[in-house]
């Protein structure tokens, strides 16, 4: 198994409610949580859609694929090694290390890994 699970797509959105609309209603995606008026996940079977607005999206107007990772800053080394870039990272939110960054083709990817539990 790889060191790399594809879980999330995020996509940008500048009318959340809307868009919950669509992927919920319209194509009958279950709503997996939302918070607040900036993000909510959406359960597409093997991927999460994220959906954000540019509050909480890691590069606003873009698809971003999500990569949950064994070592978020392996992976930051392993990106800028092999021609791509880090935007920003690695770094802890309240939940996660993440890492944002652009691929060897300029697209938008976040690896991330849980913190461990205090």
């Amino acid at each position: 198994m790889s060191d790399y699970d594809v879980r999330m797509v995020m996509i940008s959105t500048e009318d959340l409610e809307a868009s919950i609309k669509f992927y919920s209603e319209t194509l009958g995606m279950p709503l997996k949580f939302r918070d607040g008026a900036h993000f909510a996940a959406i359960d597409a079977g093997s991927v999460t859609i994220g959906l954000a607005t540019k509050v909480d999206h890691p590069i606003p107007g873009e698809v971003v694929v999500g990569i949950k990772s064994v070592d978020v800053d392996a992976a930051a080394r392993l990106i800028e090694e092999s021609g791509g870039g880090v935007i920003k990272g690695p770094y802890n939110d309240a939940h996660e290390r993440r890492v944002v960054a652009r691929d060897n083709n300029g697209n938008g990817v976040v690896f991330y890994s849980s913190l461990p539990q205090k």
